[in-house]
């Protein structure tokens, strides 16, 4: 099963962080490593020169998951609902949660505030 790293856990494992073990133990478990472009987009726009390779070879280690019609009817579907009841949604956030959930992906952040709208996994991050 795919296992959708959202930006956070992405950052945290460039880091060195504890979630370089997780994303191992993910492995041996059987579990695929994923994110999606939108994550990709995330890393790349706040990247510095010196850490391309860093980031090329995450990246080169993952499943890259798109965006594609299912998950954008999903995602306006979500913040269109939300929306009505006041609570305002991020874009990036709601396709990437669709983009997990058409892929039957589960979906770790470090971050679960920022996805009421599906289950996450809850990694925290920096620790």
């Amino acid at each position: 099963m795919h296992v959708v790293l959202d930006t956070t856990i992405l950052i945290d494992a460039l880091r060195g962080r504890p979630a370089v073990q997780r994303i191992r133990e993910l492995r041996v478990t059987g579990g695929v490593p994923a994110t999606t472009a939108i994550n990709v987009e995330e890393i790349v726009r706040g990247m510095r020169s010196r850490e391309q390779h860093a980031v090329d070879s995450l990246l080169a280690g993952l499943v890259v998951l798109s965006v594609d019609a299912a998950a954008a009817r999903l995602s306006g579907r979500w913040r269109s609902e939300y929306s009505a009841r006041g609570i305002a949604l991020h874009q990036a956030d709601c396709l990437i949660a669709a983009t997990a959930s058409v892929h039957g992906a589960a979906l770790c952040t470090g971050n679960p505030k920022d996805f009421p709208m599906r289950e996450v996994e809850h990694w925290p991050v920096g620790q």
